[in-house]
């Protein structure tokens, strides 16, 4: 299933009363299982047999505690202005092509457009992440290896 299909499917089940979708098209089956908002698991997606992948999708508890953390940290990351790249998809973010090797950008790195940041990798398909903009790559909002959302920044370039 289409990756932009299956972002569609997560938000119609996040923003709606819905507790349940299990979506077969074709060979390939998606189940969403949204959670109690109150509860501590996320929400599960199971793409195949055998295969569950877990993602944390917002509902309204939390973004009603999202306000709470208005302290100097979150204060900190908004003096620093420029372009910020955002992951298009659910997946794993590598800074580098293959464990050892030097990563795509550091901070303070200048970048063109089409130039690879990052790799994400969804659903064991990797998928390069490119500039949007020329610049100066001013801050890494992420670490190697550590799980990403859609819409979650990545990267910014001034």
């Amino acid at each position: 299933m289409d990756l932009r299909k299956l972002k569609t499917l997560i938000d119609l089940v996040a923003e709606s009363d819905i507790a349940e979708l299990e979506v077969t098209e074709g060979e390939s089956k998606v189940r969403i299982i949204k959670s109690n908002p109150q509860a501590s698991q996320p929400m599960m997606i199971q793409a195949q047999p055998g295969t569950t992948q877990y993602v944390q999708i917002p509902t309204g508890a939390p973004a009603a505690a999202a306000p709470a953390p208005a302290a100097p940290a979150a204060a900190a990351p908004e003096e620093i202005q420029g372009h910020v790249v955002k992951s298009p998809m659910v997946g794993t973010f590598y800074a580098a092509s293959a464990p050892g090797n030097p990563p795509y950008v550091t901070v303070g790195a200048s970048v063109q457009v089409g130039d690879t940041l990052c790799i994400i990798e969804a659903m064991k398909l990797l998928n390069e992440i490119d500039a949007e903009v020329a610049g100066v790559v001013k801050q890494i909002l992420v670490e190697n290896g550590q799980p990403v959302e859609y819409g979650q920044p990545l990267f910014i370039i001034g």
